[in-house]
């Protein structure tokens, strides 16, 4: 059989998506061992890991940047339609999100080199680390929905967001009982909410990507969906 010219720029183009798909996957990789360490960090208090943390999240934005550079080459070069097109654009806005997420881990770590000597209650420490357990869970499964295309995936991520809230508000109202019961509290747990709050955020994050993952499959707003889906259920009751 001749040679098709026309074989290899298929087979470029796909090999193209292909590294897109992987790029994502291996920033995914770098954020949620960022979440994780950060967290060790501050349970453990260690100022060296944390200050590791931080410098470590210019290497996921760099990992960002080549990802838009790529997508935006792909779609001046390629002229993608339909799903390619879809894939592309969402890709830019996951590795938008994943960037925010190593964000959200630069602001733990930070915050945790201004926490002097604070003993941390049981009920703090095993509040935030079953909130990281969570919140990298949907990290995970967000990641894997976009991967896979998966719509049913996508809307049990974006459904289990509320117990990544609640766990925030009950570690909230514990640390203001401690700044309202001695203001000398105020500074460190202060601290402490700013990294519970940005985990949450984290996972507000990945409620995104779920999102993405939706849109790349049929094209539609998951949160439109969802409402609806609501409604339709308060109808019923």
């Amino acid at each position: 059989m001749p040679y098709s010219g026309s074989e290899h720029i298929v087979t470029s183009y796909q090999e193209e998506l292909t590294d897109l798909a992987k790029s994502i996957s291996k920033m995914g990789g770098m954020v949620e061992t960022a979440i994780s360490t950060s967290i060790d960090a501050l349970l453990s208090q260690d100022k060296k890991a944390a200050k590791k943390i931080a410098k470590n999240d210019r290497l996921i934005d760099e990992m960002q940047r080549k990802i838009d550079e790529n997508a935006v080459s792909m779609i001046a070069r390629r002229q993608p339609m339909a799903g390619d097109l879809r894939l592309i654009i969402s890709s830019i806005h996951v590795a938008n999100d994943l960037e925010r997420i190593g964000d959200m881990a630069k602001n733990i770590a930070r915050r945790t080199k201004h926490i002097e000597g604070k003993e941390l209650s049981p009920t703090f420490y095993n509040g935030v680390r079953h909130m990281t357990d969570i919140t990298l869970s949907q990290i995970k499964a967000a990641l894997d929905a976009f991967s896979s295309q998966d719509t049913e995936a996508a809307i049990k991520v974006c459904k289990n967001d509320d117990k990544v809230d609640a766990i925030y508000v009950s570690i909230f109202r514990e640390l203001l009982t401690y700044m309202m019961e001695d203001p000398r509290n105020i500074t460190e747990c202060t601290n402490l909410l700013f990294c519970g709050k940005n985990l949450e955020r984290a996972g507000d994050h990945a409620t995104n990507i779920a999102e993405a993952a939706y849109y790349l499959e049929t094209g539609a707003n998951l949160p439109v969906i969802l409402d609806e889906m609501q409604r339709a259920e308060q109808g019923e009751d």
